[in-house]
């Protein structure tokens, strides 16, 4: 009953009034963008949801669009300046997925959309992190973030798919509130995010 009717449900009226509730943080924010990068301040990228469907999601940009000179993007570590490294800290680029929430293209919380490329690396166990709607926060982001290896990422992902309850939200929502003052596993070691997938070693030998 919660994951067929109820979840959704709040999903509306929680996006919806957080959306209110927060447009004066949003306008802010993105007239800030705006001043200091002199362009679009929101960043839109297609990735997979519900069952593999493909979403536009909707970010704060927190990185520059400089490239080299033969026009190529730089690296992200050069990419990622002062704001920009603050909002990922604190996930206030993440604010606006709530419109995806609003649409339908995502949750609350949920499994996080990854990237479409990565969609033909999952094997079987791990494609089921598709059954459910991909949330703004989610098991992995309270459990480590970016600092947990994709295997375990995973793992935490279909056991949430698996025994997805209010009771588990309602923690996740509380966890992930706590860790906007006391943000870490931003990036792993070595990079200033993750490393992309490239898939498990047993899906490789396939």
């Amino acid at each position: 009953m919660y994951s067929l009717f109820l979840k959704r449900f709040i999903d509306i009226l929680s996006s919806f009034f957080l959306l209110i509730f927060l447009s004066p943080l949003l306008f802010l924010v993105a007239v800030f963008l705006v001043l200091i990068t002199g362009g679009n301040p929101f960043f839109f990228q297609k990735r997979p949801g519900l069952n593999g469907k493909h979403f536009r999601l909707v970010k704060f940009k927190t990185m520059i669009d400089a490239t080299d000179f033969k026009g190529n993007l730089l690296p992200d570590e050069e990419r990622l300046k002062g704001f920009g490294k603050i909002m990922r800290k604190t996930s206030l680029d993440e604010i606006p997925q709530l419109w995806n929430v609003l649409k339908g293209d995502m949750s609350l919380v949920g499994p996080r959309p990854l990237l479409v490329e990565y969609l033909s690396l999952y094997d079987s166990h791990q494609a089921n992190r598709h059954l459910v709607r991909p949330g703004i926060t989610g098991l992995a982001q309270v459990n480590g973030r970016n600092s947990l290896s994709w295997e375990k990422k995973f793992e935490f992902d279909v056991f949430y798919v698996n025994n997805i309850s209010f009771k588990m939200d309602l923690k996740i929502l509380m966890l992930t509130f706590l860790k906007i003052f006391q943000p870490e596993g931003v990036n792993q070691s070595g990079h200033v995010t993750m490393p992309k997938f490239e898939g498990t070693k047993e899906h490789k030998l396939k």
